[in-house]
């Protein structure tokens, strides 16, 4: 029979990665929200906005995430998954509200560009709490409920884009994201900190405090490194540094996808002859898909090892490319949009849970955020083009193969991602996490 702590104790460890996906789910609005309200923002005579200069401004704020993304993981490590997890989403929350409220263009990207530095946080300080709170059997799942937040963010800014930019603009839309402070008291109250981060610290009581309570086991604190500069150097050594340079390649490929196709899908539909409404329904669609992949593959990747699933995955994203560059009918444009959703936001919630179990503790956060910086190199590549495509006129038909071709480079990059993570050896010399090893241990 099992004691009544042990219950409690794991019932509390949902709440870590249900208030990370709460969390996620602003990330998600947040990011998809600008191309939901592209179509009005291009029609908004006093700022005349023409197509460029909306790229331009969305990439301005993936710059953001891209600096804030490499700035806040290193942070995190040193600082704690708690506190920055506060500080990241009270200062994007804050920005979204200055939007909101813009009188230019110009404030409005300054701004756009300063949510991003905190948006850029929140993927790394919770992808390393998620992977340290749930099952060590049942990581890619628990991560990806957590990541599959994103997307509902993503559907819930387009619904209500059908609903509110028709009448009201797009300003409502950028005010909504204010309801995210409401909830940084709870998460000062209630959120715990890190075991692995207060064992590296030094603070070995508070960390059973934890471990206890919410069920977790105790690492051997002897042989756990703290997050200081020797730690960090271990990122720009093999066998890490390769492991980064890969996942940061492969990253690129999917960012390339997701953050054009989510910031340009309602605008090339309009471009192909679909209305308003049917626009932001494409985009609706994409989220859907993004949420069912993330949540199927990530139960495929506990079972079978994530290096099958990204191959996977991605193909899936290269031929619902293919189909929609041939200009298909209405229904069967629906099922690739779906299918788009699939192959990029669900495999990057896999590839997110692939990098986070791969790094020893002790620098989990600095290597999720430096694989992110470098990924988000296409989230701003991927605007920039569809919107230069756009501005020139081509043929819809090539914003579906400018996608396509930083796709199949991320294929090719996950061919190179290691089958399993590093040995034992390994592991014992670097500080790798054995539970986590034991993962990607299925893989082979």
């Amino acid at each position: 029979m099992r004691s009544p702590g042990v219950l409690r104790g794991r019932r509390l460890t949902y709440f870590v990665p249900a208030f990370c996906c709460l969390v996620i789910i602003f990330d998600g609005y947040d990011v998809s929200v600008y191309g939901t309200t592209i179509p009005v923002l291009l029609e908004y005579e006093p700022w005349g906005l023409d197509a460029a200069g909306a790229g331009l401004i969305a990439s301005l704020a993936l710059v953001g995430l891209l600096l804030g993304s490499l700035l806040c993981g290193f942070a995190t490590d040193v600082l704690g998954r708690k506190r920055m997890l506060i500080l990241c989403s009270s200062w994007f929350s804050v920005c979204m509200l200055v939007c909101a409220a813009a009188p230019t263009r110009e404030l409005f990207a300054l701004f756009r560009f300063l949510g991003g530095l905190g948006l850029g946080g929140v993927i790394p300080v919770c992808i390393a709490l998620t992977v340290e709170f749930a099952p060590p059997g049942r990581r890619y799942l628990f991560t990806a409920i957590g990541n599959a937040g994103f997307a509902v963010g993503a559907v819930i800014s387009a619904l209500l884009g059908i609903v509110i930019t028709p009448d009201l603009g797009f300003r409502p839309m950028y005010a909504m994201a204010g309801v995210l402070l409401l909830l940084m008291p709870v998460a000062m109250v209630l959120l715990p900190e890190s075991v692995d981060f207060l064992v590296a610290k030094g603070r070995v009581d508070e960390a059973r405090a934890v471990a206890l309570r919410y069920g977790l086991p105790m690492p051997d604190v002897d042989s756990t490194p703290a997050p200081g500069r020797s730690a960090r150097r271990d990122l720009t050594r093999p066998p890490l540094l390769r492991h980064l340079a890969l996942f940061g390649l492969a990253g690129f490929g999917v960012q390339v996808f997701i953050y054009g196709l989510n910031t340009w899908l309602p605008q090339i539909m309009r471009a192909a002859g679909y209305g308003l409404t049917s626009a932001l329904a494409f985009l609706a669609a994409l989220s859907a898909g993004a949420i069912v992949g993330s949540l199927v593959m990530s139960s495929f990747a506990d079972r079978f090892g994530p290096r099958r699933v990204l191959l996977s995955g991605l193909g899936i994203g290269v031929v619902a490319l293919a189909v929609l560059s041939s200009g298909p009918p209405t229904a069967v444009g629906y099922g690739a949009v779906v299918l788009a959703g699939v192959g990029g936001s669900g495999t990057a919630v896999i590839l997110h849970v692939f990098a986070g179990t791969c790094f020893p503790p002790a620098v989990r956060a600095s290597a999720v955020g430096t694989y992110l910086a470098i990924s988000r190199v296409g989230s701003v590549v991927g605007p920039l083009a569809l919107g230069w495509i756009v501005a020139v006129g081509l043929a819809v038909q090539w914003n579906f193969y400018a996608l396509m071709v930083p796709t199949v480079l991320g294929v090719l990059a996950v061919l190179l991602l290691p089958r399993n993570a590093p040995s034992e050896s390994t592991t014992d010399v670097s500080g790798h996490d054995p539970a986590a090893g034991a993962i990607a241990h299925r893989a082979a």
